[in-house]
């Protein structure tokens, strides 16, 4: 089934995470970075710019976009995103480099929170800009665990009424018909993202119902 990696060995993915993104966000060109991403209106410079957040945004700074969302919290997010976002590239280039190795997290998350966070939303801006993205697949796991049992926040995403199997890990969840393939997938597939999901059951020429 798969275990929940420990703290120290998460934030290590997630450092390696955020810097292998910054690499990835260092070498856009400017239309690049203007590219629409499957988060909404988000461009591919507003996705990146929102992993900085969290880690970056005092209680005094949450506090106030909340104000200013009037206490709606998806909002508030998208909007603190949207005008982070436009910050010149190298600007967000430089905050997602500076919190490697931070460990502040956005208010009532937890690590965990953080790792599945920049996986998904790097895989956002991968396949926006028609790259690919390799997951480790033992933090997919931990993320895909994390969504599977979500309770607080409310999931937003249903869950698929399906037996999902990892492919290239020990991982499985779930009854009813089985879908299997690599966990990036399933991952994908766990948050509300079937096209990107798609793309890498086809490209592991794995089944998907």
């Amino acid at each position: 089934m798969g275990a929940v990696l420990e703290t120290g060995e998460l934030w290590r993915i997630v450092d390696r995470e955020r810097a292998s993104l910054a690499d990835l966000l260092e070498g856009l060109s400017p239309e690049e970075w203007e590219t629409p991403t499957g988060c909404g209106d988000w461009r591919v410079r507003d996705v990146a710019a929102h992993l900085t957040a969290g880690a970056r945004f005092s209680r005094r700074r949450v506090v106030g976009e909340l104000v200013r969302a009037r206490g709606n919290v998806d909002r508030m997010i998208h909007d603190a995103s949207v005008r982070e976002g436009r910050a010149p590239g190298e600007e967000i280039v430089a905050n997602l480099r500076s919190i490697v190795g931070s460990r502040r997290m956005a208010m009532l998350t937890t690590p965990r929170e953080s790792l599945l966070d920049v996986l998904v939303h790097g895989q956002d801006i991968a396949l926006a800009l028609g790259r690919m993205r390799e997951m480790p697949p033992e933090g997919a796991r931990d993320a895909a665990d994390r969504v599977w049992t979500m309770r607080v926040p409310p999931r937003p995403w249903p869950l698929p009424k399906a037996r999902l199997v990892a492919t290239d890990i020990a991982w499985t969840r779930g009854q009813g018909e089985e879908i299997s393939g690599p966990i990036t997938a399933l991952l994908l597939l766990l948050t509300g993202r079937p096209e990107a999901a798609r793309i890498w059951f086809e490209r592991a020429g794995a089944h998907e119902q």
